[in-house]
């Protein structure tokens, strides 16, 4: 039993670094309808940007995705995006798009209400401000956190398998 454990454990942690060695997806593509976002704000840092859309969120969420490959979506209230995204952002939706323990997407969106300001761009009004910011991680990092993941899984099941064995003969 103790070596099919022990493979197992094996087979596991070597799909998990392989995992986390996988090299990080690029910066998504816009859609057709995006209008880049001349403000100094959304052009900062290469690994954000802003656009003006006419998209609806479904839509520019089913993209992102598709562009991302795969993740966990997260839902966050609006009132996050001055933490996440930016700390000057207007929100009307904040979602990630997440691989676990390597990077993240933010898309954050806003969507004035109609009494409230209009947002154009080049004389042209559009529906929605969409933010999205790219997080990477550090591929070093990472298979270090992974390793010590790893390492300290090892050290709690067998703790835990020695417990076990006690409390049966007790």
């Amino acid at each position: 039993m103790k070596n099919v454990f022990s493979i197992l454990y094996i087979v596991f942690s070597l799909l998990f670094l392989i995992y986390l060695s996988l090299p990080e997806p690029k910066f998504p593509t816009a859609l057709w309808d995006f209008m880049p976002s001349d403000q100094p704000a959304d052009r900062e840092t290469p690994l954000r940007r802003g656009y003006y859309t006419n998209v609806t969120r479904d839509q520019l969420i089913s993209h992102y995705s598709k562009e991302f490959k795969w993740g966990v979506r997260l839902n966050y209230p609006p009132e996050m995006a001055k933490t996440l995204v930016r700390d000057q952002t207007s929100s009307s939706f904040l979602e990630e798009i997440v691989h676990p323990m390597r990077e993240s997407l933010y898309i954050n969106g806003y969507e004035p209400t109609p009494d409230k300001e209009i947002l154009t761009a080049n004389g042209v009004g559009y529906k929605q401000k969409t933010i999205i910011k790219y997080v990477g991680s550090n591929i070093f990092i990472r298979i270090f956190i992974g390793i010590a993941t790893m390492f300290v899984m090892w050290v709690l099941i067998n703790e835990w398998v020695k417990t076990s064995k006690r409390k049966l003969w007790i």
